[in-house]
């Protein structure tokens, strides 16, 4: 993220402080990732690339965020190589969209 140009900021949490956070921003079990951060008043779930993370910064649709459910190999930080996946947006009902396609 940092080379992307985002400012970053890692904090080691243990597995209950980190359901709480997904709780908190409303992250459905089956939506869930390995990482969870929030930037400009949305969460980022999982393995999201900065490409998406920018366009939803730039675009600012009504939603709580995105995610990259599970850890898709291919993703950033999973390996060069790996099956296509989606990244979700997550709407304010908790309903899903394809917000973009990968690999």
């Amino acid at each position: 993220m940092i080379a992307a140009g985002f400012k970053a900021s890692v904090e080691d949490v243990d597995y209950d402080t980190l359901q709480v956070l997904k709780q908190k921003h409303g992250i459905a079990p089956e939506l869930a990732g390995c990482h969870t951060t929030s930037v400009g008043g949305y969460f980022v779930e999982g393995h999201v690339p900065a490409a998406d993370i920018g366009r939803l910064l730039s675009e600012k649709p009504v939603a709580r965020g995105l995610t990259a459910p599970g850890m898709p190999m291919g993703s950033p930080g999973m390996g060069p190589q790996g099956d296509p996946y989606d990244v979700l947006l997550v709407l304010m009902d908790g309903s899903t969209q394809v917000f973009a396609t990968h690999g």
